[in-house]
């Protein structure tokens, strides 16, 4: 299950910038939404966050391991609270992002929307994922 949420993080990430380059262009040039590029990143994003779901309470770094004298180790805390904690508000930004552009009317602010959220979820993202462990970059 790690292998699955590591290499899905990995697809997550590239729907992300996909998802935003596309619709950046797309405002940028005065074009439709593209609903099917932003649902790419919205699918990838609650996939990996099912995998990590089930991670998270199965694994002994997950909430088993939710106490007070791991929130003294920054490694264990980020594990067990800020990874997922995180994850959780990006994946619901990401998720409102496409909610809130998929009821507008206008093509350039409903593209204005998928970049604001998308690009902050992204941000949440990137900011606590655990670098140390991939070993795609090892």
């Amino acid at each position: 299950m790690k292998h699955l949420h590591s290499t899905l993080a990995i697809i997550l990430l590239l729907a992300l910038v996909v998802a935003i380059v596309i619709t950046l262009a797309n405002y940028l040039g005065k074009k439709q939404y593209n609903r099917k590029i932003a649902l790419l990143g919205l699918i990838s994003a609650h996939l990996q966050f099912v995998v990590g779901l089930v991670i998270y309470f199965v694994s002994p770094l997950g909430i088993q391991a939710f106490s007070g004298e791991n929130m003294k180790n920054s490694l264990s805390r980020l594990y067990f609270l800020e990874h997922p904690l995180m994850m959780l508000i990006a994946i619901i930004l990401i998720t409102a992002g496409y909610s809130k552009a998929k009821r507008q009317v206008d093509a350039q602010k409903a593209n204005k929307t998928v970049l604001l959220f998308y690009i902050i979820g992204l941000i949440l993202i990137l900011s606590r994922i655990p670098w140390s462990t991939w070993s795609i970059l090892a």
